[in-house]
């Protein structure tokens, strides 16, 4: 028999008791998991012990991935003696399997030229630094099928645990965990400005509308400010300050920024900052350190963005993926959130229904055995077509043990 997929509009609620035990079903691997980041703590800077270790406690790293270093606290700017004596430290404690970093600070936010959450990912080097309005060398990691960018791609993607205050990071903490797999029925929000410099990502909105609109709720705002929403998942606009940002509600596990060009200064811009969203109650945003220009290249992207978040990757994964040139951008936020990781699986009489939205586009081998070692037999193919979730039916009969998706190849072209 054959998978039957349906590609639902809505976010799934909670699967209602079935009639009787669930199979085990194993889907493909998707996105970086707890095992795979890397705490970073500055020992020298007591605002970074004590989140470090909460974030530690909460999200319960092994000892092995926790890794104290020491720099002067408070700089926004680390000089890049420094950084190579820290990138040496960590390159020498770490296990080949660690994909991603999290750092627990919120300064320094750069190194010369370069952010420091970029820095650290590729190794430093001037060709992702730009003087004046130039084009820097593009990320590999960009829209990448990769759940392993160290072990396929040669670097560690970091995101900053920041905040003004250690409150503000332990809440940041708390709402991506709060997030985790709770499928939000929210709204993404995306404003187009009167400021014509920096709302040149509003050009994008119809192309993002189109690729989305079944997949999450979306609306378009001719606006300089949304106020007084309560279902911010999503926030993109473009503006050197954003007003009534604290006047919105954001769900755990939402994402938002505003194309500027210094909101990655995190504590010294004459511009708005990315902490402002996180302050606000927004889990990740976005900001450039060094002045960029208004290259779409050097900010999210807004599709890639949604796309792969809500195709069950983690906040780390999808915010990276969507800056072709994030040389001199600094992530902040949780990078462990996934609000749209997890499978609900429901027995409906002689159906076994499952959804998820982390089954990636693409074709599949549904396949069942009596048990995880098999033998497995072929049920037939399965097609996903889009983001979104994603209900999978499986044919159930007398003695079914392990269900299990494999990818298969895409066929040739001719």
């Amino acid at each position: 028999m054959v998978a039957v997929l349906a590609v639902l509009a809505e976010p799934a609620q909670a699967a209602a008791p079935g009639d009787g035990p669930v199979p085990q079903v194993l889907l493909p691997s998707i996105g970086l998991g707890r095992a795979d980041i890397a705490l970073v703590i500055n020992d020298a800077d007591p605002a970074s012990v004590e989140t470090g270790r909460y974030y530690a406690a909460q999200r319960q790293f092994a000892p092995e991935q926790i890794v104290h270093v020491s720099f002067e606290p408070g700089q926004p700017t680390m000089p890049l003696a420094g950084f190579e004596r820290i990138q040496s430290q960590l390159r020498a404690q770490l296990p080949t399997r660690i994909q991603a970093y999290a750092l627990a600070w919120t300064l320094p936010y750069r190194v010369e030229c370069m952010s420091i959450t970029s820095a650290l990912a590729f190794g430093f080097s001037r060709d992702f630094c730009a003087e004046g309005c130039q084009v820097t060398r593009a990320s590999p990691y960009f829209d990448s099928p990769s759940s392993a960018p160290h072990t396929d791609l040669g670097l560690r993607p970091a995101m900053m645990l920041a905040g003004r205050n250690v409150e503000e990071v332990r809440a940041l903490i708390d709402r991506g965990l709060r997030s985790d797999d709770r499928w939000p029925a929210g709204t993404a929000y995306l404003l187009s400005t009167g400021d014509r410099k920096r709302n040149v990502r509003a050009d994008t909105y119809d192309a993002v509308r189109a690729q989305l609109r079944t997949s999450y709720a979306l609306r378009r705002i001719d606006s300089n400010a949304l106020e007084g929403a309560q279902d911010v998942m999503f926030y993109f606009t473009g503006a050197q300050q954003v007003a009534a940002v604290a006047s919105n509600r954001f769900l755990d596990g939402a994402v938002a920024d505003h194309l500027t060009s210094l909101g990655g200064m995190l504590t010294d811009s004459s511009q708005m900052s990315a902490l402002d969203w996180l302050s606000a109650g927004a889990t990740g945003s976005f900001g450039n350190t060094v002045e960029p220009c208004n290259y779409l290249t050097k900010f999210p992207d807004i599709a890639v963005l949604m796309r792969r978040y809500l195709g069950g990757e983690t906040l780390i994964e999808a915010y990276w993926k969507s800056v072709r040139m994030p040389g001199q951008g600094v992530f902040v936020g949780d990078p462990l959130a996934r609000p749209f990781g997890g499978v609900r699986i429901e027995r409906k009489g002689r159906e076994l229904v499952l959804r998820t939205h982390s089954l990636r586009p693409g074709r599949y081998a549904v396949q069942q055995a009596p048990g995880v070692v098999g033998p497995y037999r072929d049920l037939g193919p399965l097609v996903v077509g889009g983001v979104g979730v994603q209900e999978v039916r499986l044919p159930l009969a007398s003695g079914t043990g392990v269900f299990r998706l494999l990818p298969l190849a895409p066929p040739p072209r001719r």
